[in-house]
């Protein structure tokens, strides 16, 4: 599993980690029913506190990536709430969008932008 954690991010170790395994779900690295490392093992390796391993896991489960199998430990588990997953980017797009309009970033800067970034998950 290839997870970068960048320690001089103002950033938090467990957000960072998050948003690592939610770019490999999207990038097709990981896949529905794939076991992610045990806290410990996936602390130890990054060099990261289990407690931090321990609240990434956590979110995720929350945000319906991930479910905790008592046999498997986290499993990538998709949550199919589609209708809640746009509400929620939604309200994330909107201040996204806003910091941008503040900079004068147009909307066609913005879509080239999305283009890039979801050639990565094609």
């Amino acid at each position: 599993m290839l997870i970068e954690i960048d320690f001089s991010s103002g950033e938090a170790l467990y957000l960072q980690l998050c948003n690592q395994i939610i770019m490999g779900i999207a990038a097709s690295r990981f896949r529905e029913g794939d076991s992610l490392p045990s806290v410990r093992q996936l602390a130890e390796s990054i060099g990261i506190n289990m407690h931090t391993v321990n609240k990434a896991y956590t979110v995720l489960r929350q945000e319906g990536y991930v479910k905790v199998d008592r046999r498997k430990g986290a499993v990538i588990a998709l949550d199919i709430d589609k209708m809640r997953t746009l509400g929620d980017l939604k309200k994330e797009l909107q201040v996204i969008l806003a910091k941008g309009s503040c900079k004068n970033i147009s909307k066609a800067e913005i879509h080239e932008l999305i283009e890039e970034i979801y050639q990565d998950y094609e």
